[in-house]
Parts: structure tokens; sequence; C-alpha cells
């Protein structure tokens, strides 16, 4: 039987995308230092705590008047992390400014940029980019980071001293705003609004960034450390992994009760609840993590339930978009195109989709399997509107598990959000997903959409139609509503 479940199970294997598969397990955990790959840094000359950056390179925004800038902020003498800067379509001077942010960890967040959100859109054939009508740059300017150092186009030490956990990652993310707001091209954005936008690991990233901005806004205040304040007034998270305990069993339940087709037979779900509940299972390694866990703890816990879980689950449908099977080619690749325009935006490093080093980093630190809910708690009660959406196609995170850690939280608007029910959350008249709002905190599903939310379109809306509407909508600070 076991052996049964392996070949089903190793099937699935070979299609994932952000999330990276580590000896035949997706979201496995590396037991060694092989196929990390190797520097492709071009040298340049750096200079800790300033910006290096070309502007209007004539790719990916083709709207007239409307600035790209794209280049690094050097964070210190081995570490450059690559942005890409897009004003906004409306009124830049006074829109929000956006950071976004992939998961993985390791992805690159040219992912978002070119298959999801930004102002234009990786062809089907991979060779070119074509103008996105709903670029989230409509109405706020954005900037898609790759992070950490390793990541996509950044460069810088993954193996010495690296960034191995989300509050680590979170460090960076401060001193490249307090980089970027100080550089004359960009410092009238300071007082600007201020979000976050993340999505896959992003469930850990953007609790722990969130929380760390906050944190220093106090402590500025306090005179304990100088900077710039960061205005943040928004945080955004889809498909993301926040809460593992809560999250987990709902692996089980959506491989049987999803809304499209069970994804493999029952006796693979039974065994993968056995391996939840039994005597020192998924369940309580998770647990023991939680419970001030050790990083090999931690790191086991990940190995265990990604191995018996997630993996066996998935069957032989698309891990993100269980609408089909594997090999699926939506989204189409970017690495190719990405590489052939490198020279245009200022890039150094030779692109990747994700990086095994860093991967391997966060893995060896057990960040995937702690609890990130506090953070977001936190930054939820401080008064942040947030938003967790999800697609209903999306296995990898998907919504059984999504819901019942956004039904677990406690925060100030948790009761009001648990006592009511789920209306239609409606774009241009047309039924595109089902959500809650309660205070400045708000959750949807989309129907029909995979683990990239705005990459997909339903019914007859347009591509990243129904997505644009929820981020409009949050970024001006309104609660979700129907159009």
């Amino acid at each position: 039987m076991l052996l049964q479940l392996s070949l089903i199970s190793l099937i699935s294997l070979a299609f994932a995308q952000q999330i990276p598969v580590i000896d035949g397990v997706i979201g496995g955990v590396p037991q060694n230092n092989s196929n990390v790959e190797p520097d492709s840094f071009r040298s340049a000359a750096i200079t800790p705590g300033k910006l290096r950056y070309v502007e209007n390179s004539g790719i990916c925004e083709t709207t007239p008047g409307v600035n790209q800038v794209s280049g690094y902020a050097d964070i210190a003498s081995d570490k450059s992390l690559f942005f890409w800067f897009f004003e906004s379509r409306n009124d830049p001077d006074n829109d929000p400014l956006a950071l976004w942010f992939n998961g993985g960890p390791g992805s690159s967040s040219m992912i978002g940029l070119l298959q999801e959100n930004g102002p234009c859109r990786i062809t089907n054939d991979s060779s070119s980019v074509t103008h996105n009508e709903f670029g989230w740059n409509n109405e706020a300017n954005m900037i898609f980071i790759d992070q950490p150092a390793g990541v996509g186009f950044s460069h810088g030490d993954t193996t010495g001293n690296p960034v191995g956990t989300s509050q680590e990652a979170a460090v960076d993310i401060w001193t490249f705003m307090q980089i970027f707001l100080s550089d004359r091209r960009f410092t009238k954005y300071s007082n600007n609004t201020l979000a976050i936008w993340t999505e896959s690991y992003g469930g850990h990233y953007g609790p722990a960034f969130a929380a760390h901005f906050l944190s220093q806004n106090t402590a500025i205040d306090h005179g304990k450390v100088s900077g710039i304040k960061l205005n943040l007034k928004v945080l955004g998270i889809g498909d993301g992994l926040i809460d593992p305990l809560l999250q987990y069993p709902g692996y089980m339940e959506y491989a049987a009760n999803n809304p499209y087709h069970p994804l493999v037979p029952g006796a693979i779900i039974d065994f993968s609840a056995h391996a939840w509940t039994q005597t020192n299972g998924c369940k309580s390694q998770i647990t023991d993590c939680y419970n001030g866990g050790t990083d090999s703890v931690c790191r086991g816990a990940q190995n265990f339930c990604n191995f018996y879980i997630l993996q066996y689950l998935a069957g032989n449908w698309n891990d993100y978009y269980i609408l089909t099977q594997n090999p699926d080619p939506y989204p189409p690749a970017i690495s190719n195109y990405l590489n052939s325009i490198s020279s245009k935006i200022g890039a150094e490093q030779v692109f990747a989709l994700s990086s095994s080093a860093v991967y391997r980093n966060f893995a060896n630190r057990g960040d995937w399997m702690r609890n990130s809910r506090p953070d977001l708690e936190a930054v939820i009660n401080a008064g942040v509107r947030t938003v967790i959406y999800v697609g209903d196609a999306d296995y990898i995170l998907n919504y059984f598990g999504v819901e019942a850690m956004v039904d677990g939280m406690q925060t100030d608007f948790s009761d009001e959000y648990r006592a009511q029910g789920f209306g239609t959350f409606t774009v241009r008249g047309q039924s595109a997903g089902v959500y809650k709002s309660a205070g400045s905190m708000s959750y949807v599903r989309f129907f029909g959409a995979g683990h990239e939310v705005p990459a997909y379109q339903w019914g007859t809306l347009a591509r990243g139609e129904a997505a644009a509407q929820m981020f409009t909508q949050t970024m001006k600070d309104q609660s979700l509503f129907s159009t």
C-alpha cells in the first residue's frame, strides 16, 4: 500500500512552482548542500545604503507618461536587493505605495509582476509581454522586490551569514525601505500610505514584515532608533501559509471536498489523516514546534508533514490549479524572457525563478512550521487594514485551511467576523466569490482562481479583474463590497 501511495504521489511532484520539490517531496527539507545554484553575480560598484537604478527602460509599462525604475538597493557590501518600481497610472505623487513579495521561500517577486498583477503580463509563448489592463499600478505606486538576497535578480551572501527566518528577512526589507525613501527620486513617497501585499510563503513574510515595521516606528517615536517612519496602513495576503497547525487539516478536507473533483482515492486521504493524528504525527510535531521547538524540531515537522500530507494528497492534479492535470503550462514561464532583457533593466544576476540556497536556509532554521498568526493578529489590532484572499482552485494553500486559520484568529474584530455568514462578492454584477468583512479585516474566496489569484479569470470577467477590485477597495481603506 505504501509503495502504491508513493508512486501516485511522485507523479505529481515534478511540476511545483513557487514551493520547490526537494528529494521528491513538495516543500521537503534538503538533507545536504547539493544542488545549490552557483553564484552568477556580475560585479558592480556597490555603495551600502544607496540605490543604483535605470529609469524608463521601456520594458513592461508602456502607458504614456507613467515612469518606471529598476535596479538595486545595496543593503550591505555583500547584499543587494533588486527592485522594479512602477508609478501609478492615476496620481503617482499622492497615490499609495504598495510593496509586492512572492513566497517560496526563495521565489522571485517577478512572478507576481509578469504572471499576476504588474503593468504587463507575460505572453503564452513566454517570448514577450502585453499591457495588463488590470495591473495594480492603476491606482497605486508598485514596487516588486526580490528578497532575500540570492532570490531572482538579487544577490548576496547565502552561505556565510544568510537570512533564514521571516524575522531576519523583515530587517532587510526595513533597511530597503529606509534606503529607498532616502533617495531623492523617491523621498516624496515617505508620507504616502504604505501597503504590503504578498502570497504563498508571504503568509509568513507579510505578518513578520508588517509587525517589524510597526515596532520600528514605535522605536523611532521613543528615540531608540533613527530612521524614516513607514506609514503602513494595509496588509494583503493571498493563499498564504500562516498558521500550519490550523491549516494542515485542510489538505485532507480539500482533497475530498473541493468544489471541483476529488484529488486522490479515499484510502490515500485516510492514510494522511492517520499521519496527522498518530502518535508523534504531524499535529504533534507542529505543536512541539509551536511550544518553543528548536530549529531541528520545526524542521522535522516540515519534513514529516509535507511528505505524508502535502505531497500525498495532490494526486496528478496541478498543485496550484486543480482544474488541470500535470504538467500545466499556465502561467507561462518567465525566466528566459527576464534574462533576455536583464541588461536593459539594470539586473546584475542571472535570473532563476527560485533559489535553492535561500530555500535551504529557511528549511534549516525550521521557519516553515513557525506560527505567524500572532504577528498577524497584532497587526490587525494595530489598525492596519488587512485582507486575506484565496483562490478556490488552489490546493497547495487551499481555502479550507485558510478559512480555518481566519476563524481561529483572536482579534478585536474576530467575534463579529465569526458571527457572519458569507456574502457574494460580485464584480460588475457577476458573482466572483464569497467574502466577509469585520472592522478593518476582510476575507474573500475567489471562484475559479488558482494559487496566483490575479492570473485567473472567471465567467465573463477579464483576467485579474476580480482581484483588481479587491485591491482597489482595500487600498482606498474600504471594506470589500460588491459592484
